[in-house]
């Protein structure tokens, strides 16, 4: 299972940090540009995009991609 783990992204990133770094490098209306979902563009917040991804397994799944593409293009 570790070495499953240690081939993963976003291991030992929260939620929260993910959120966080992404508006800190797009912003919030651009990343409400690059994912269309209305946590991230009306009335944004950190607290409200977390309730809505962490029931919503679509949008999450695109957040943490942008999050990996932005964050960890090493391999590229």
């Amino acid at each position: 299972m570790s070495n499953s783990q240690a081939n993963n992204p976003l291991h030992s990133v929260t939620l929260e940090t993910v959120i966080t770094k992404l508006v800190e490098h797009y912003g919030w209306e651009q990343l409400g540009k690059k994912i269309n979902i209305k946590c991230f563009q009306s009335d944004p917040s950190v607290k409200s995009s977390l309730k809505f991804l962490r029931k919503t397994q679509w949008a999450r799944d695109k957040v943490e991609k942008l999050y990996v593409t932005t964050f960890n293009n090493k391999d590229s």
